[in-house]
């Protein structure tokens, strides 16, 4: 079974972004930040549709106080699914074709893209052991 998850974009502004899709009827559903990551991501859904979110990443300005800038379409993130069994969808996608750009290495999580190049994250549903022979595959390319 796969289920959509949230669409993630990135964002400069993090409450003129709020603002906005608050006008459009999203609301906050959930917020996680990483110090340690300098990162902060906002959930949004509108209201009795949590569960295809948006997801907003703020990065935070480096230690120095420049922030990222993001043109030509760098601000949309990814696509993300869930999935029953990652090991088994990423190895039907490697035999249909599709490079693994990013590992199901932890039993959670991998990525890969759309022959448009659309970044796809691939959410295992709880989580797995890791097992080869993804365990121990690199990362190819970007995501």
């Amino acid at each position: 079974m796969t289920r959509y998850l949230h669409t993630m974009i990135r964002v400069t502004d993090p409450d003129a972004t709020i603002r906005f899709f608050d006008l459009v009827g999203l609301k906050e559903t959930r917020r996680f930040s990483s110090e340690q990551g300098r990162f902060t991501l906002i959930y949004l859904a509108a209201p009795g549709q949590e569960d295809a979110e948006v997801e907003l990443t703020y990065n935070w300005p480096a230690e120095d106080g420049s922030a990222e800038t993001y043109t030509g379409g760098r601000n949309f993130g990814h696509l993300a699914f869930q999935v029953k069994d990652i090991y088994e969808t990423c190895q039907r996608l490697q035999d249909g074709g599709v490079t693994i750009n990013r590992p199901p290495r932890d039993g959670h999580m991998a990525f890969v893209r759309t022959p448009d190049g659309i970044s796809v994250e691939l959410l295992q549903d709880g989580r797995l052991d890791p097992a080869e022979p993804w365990a121990s595959m690199a990362n190819v390319g970007e995501w």
